[in-house]
């Protein structure tokens, strides 16, 4: 087992899916981030992943791991029920979760209980905090701020080392 070292995180802008803003996260080893094809294929099963609207703001922040060998992985967390986290997960070059191949842009959705590994789970406190602070936490008569909870992202840099 090799030591433990952190990956480099990159927060892309958000863009819009299926009628959801999505919030953008990137996890490489690679300082040249993540190759364009497997960001294509991650973005392109993404509508697959996204819950059903339910009167919650429209949104939804993702995690898109390059892992070290051929495997590729995205999260979704999707707000719902006004403060609550839907996940949803796809992976891609990884038989262990049940890839067909080791291609890393041949992305399927996996129905495993995993939230996510190490170095893909710092931006869920980071956006935890976002949505109190600009979706629930207001004093009354304001009203939540979609487009402040989207610029409100975590600094870029690594996954970890951030005390």
């Amino acid at each position: 087992m090799l030591p433990f070292v952190e990956k480099l995180l990159t927060a892309p802008p958000p863009i819009e899916v299926a009628g959801r803003w999505i919030k953008r996260y990137h996890v490489t080893s690679d300082p040249a981030g993540i190759a364009p094809e497997v960001e294509k294929a991650a973005y392109a099963i993404l509508p697959e992943l996204l819950p059903a609207p339910d009167g919650t703001p429209p949104a939804t922040f993702v995690v898109l791991h390059r892992g070290g060998d051929d495997g590729a992985y995205l999260n979704a967390y999707s707000w719902v029920w006004d403060n609550v986290l839907h996940f949803r997960g796809a992976a891609a070059g990884q038989s262990v979760l049940g890839c067909p191949d080791d291609d890393p842009s041949h992305f399927v959705t996996i129905d495993r209980p995993w939230i996510g590994c190490v170095w893909e789970l710092p931006p869920i406190l980071h956006e935890r905090d976002a949505w109190v602070r600009h979706m629930l936490a207001r004093p009354a008569p304001e009203v939540p701020d979609l487009d402040a909870y989207l610029t409100d992202s975590l600094p870029e840099g690594t996954t970890g080392d951030r005390s």
